[in-house]
């Protein structure tokens, strides 16, 4: 355990006048993603694409580890795409819909799983916002807005502003008994929380590697399961997404067989090294060391937080939560937030609160200083 500790620290070297707190926005790169990057740069302007067939393997690699990551059948299953935004466009604009068809969402959705299925009201599509009871199950409501006209059911599995964890594994399940296509949104727990997309019976998840994956911004992960791939129609062409991919002589053309037929153009190579080393630390780390790492410190700043007279508005429950802490005083959030920012504390002004989202090297005095600007009062 000690070795694993050195490890850790010997990867995070942010600045001490700063107490990161923002994972669930935009994190930090550990030492590895730094390096990668550094040297991808430099090979690229010393060599050009010299070495192309190298980044490609890096490519591959990076695939298996998003396969592992989320406990995909296979790496075919996996496209690497620009963003959560364009996975959940691709999955919305494949399906061929009908007028009267249903999406289910929650009312607690960031905009992207939102304004993408609110896009086909032209279509005849109507979207389904539950508005979930905090004094209810929130996946037996779900479930419960799932009618004979649901297509598709698209949830969060951890929602951005609440922090509300989902337990997707019974939506899934309902949504396969119903023959309802089951999409999730796992920016908020890839990477810090257990994720098993064959025990959710997900058919398609995405999320940014630029959160909890510790990535660039600009590369995303797109599950979408192999009964999927060919019945989700193509809006995007070009010569990566072809099977035949680097034939450029060849005048026929097919669409690869594997997830690769959703990238249509250049892959982002600098992106691909830096969430290519990141997840080597994650996966070294280990997911459930992480996922109880994180856990112990978010039940640290929510009982101190509570202690300091402070209101909890995300989820309290272990098993409801994952990384985020969104918290308010009896004042103005926004003006204690501005009060954080400017004394270094990192974080976000999301749902009526303050949002914390350590991850699982921040170490306790990051968390101490970060309560300690908290608890300070106001000037007026």
């Amino acid at each position: 355990m000690p070795a694993i500790v050195d490890m850790i620290e010997s990867e995070f070297t942010l600045s001490e006048d700063i107490c990161y707190l923002n994972h669930a926005a935009v994190s930090p790169w550990p030492k590895r993603a730094v390096d990668a990057v550094k040297c991808f740069a430099e090979e690229n302007g010393s060599n050009g694409s010299r070495y192309y067939e190298r980044w490609l393997k890096t490519e591959q690699l990076l695939r298996q580890q998003l396969q592992t990551l989320i406990g995909a059948a296979s790496s075919d299953e996996i496209a690497l795409l620009k963003n959560t935004s364009e996975a959940l466009s691709v999955v919305a604009y494949g399906l061929d819909w009908s007028a009267g068809d249903q999406v289910v969402i929650s009312s607690q959705e960031f905009p992207s799983n939102r304004i993408v299925w609110e896009s086909l009201r032209p279509l005849g599509v109507e979207v389904i916002a539950v508005d979930l009871d905090p004094t209810a199950s929130p996946e037996r409501q779900i479930i419960d807005a799932i009618t004979p006209r649901t297509r598709l059911l698209s949830v969060s599995s951890v929602q951005y502003a609440t922090g509300l964890a989902l337990d997707l594994n019974p939506i899934g399940a309902a949504c396969r008994q119903q023959s309802v296509a089951f999409c999730v949104d796992a920016i908020q727990s890839v990477g810090v929380k257990p994720f098993d997309v064959e025990a959710c019976q997900a058919d398609f998840v995405m999320a940014d590697g630029h959160k909890w994956m510790l990535g660039a911004e600009g590369l995303a992960l797109f599950y979408c399961r192999r009964e999927w791939i060919e019945r989700l129609s193509l809006r995007q062409y070009g010569w990566h997404m072809v099977e035949a991919m680097g034939d450029y002589d060849r005048s026929d053309w097919q669409a690869a067989a594997s997830a690769r037929r959703f990238e249509c153009g250049s892959p982002n190579m600098l992106g691909i090294h830096a969430l290519h080393a990141s997840l080597s630390l994650l996966l070294q780390v280990g997911i459930p060391y992480i996922f109880n790492s994180v856990s112990g410190k978010v039940q640290y700043l929510i009982d101190n937080i509570i202690n300091s007279g402070g209101i909890i508005v995300s989820e309290t429950e272990p098993e409801q939560r994952a990384g985020i802490v969104t918290f308010r005083f009896d004042d103005d959030s926004e003006a204690r937030y501005r009060h954080l920012q400017k004394n270094g504390v990192i974080c976000a002004l999301r749902g009526g609160g303050i949002r914390f989202s350590p991850h699982f090297y921040t170490p306790e005095a990051v968390l101490e200083r970060a309560l300690a600007f908290s608890r300070e009062p106001l000037k007026s």
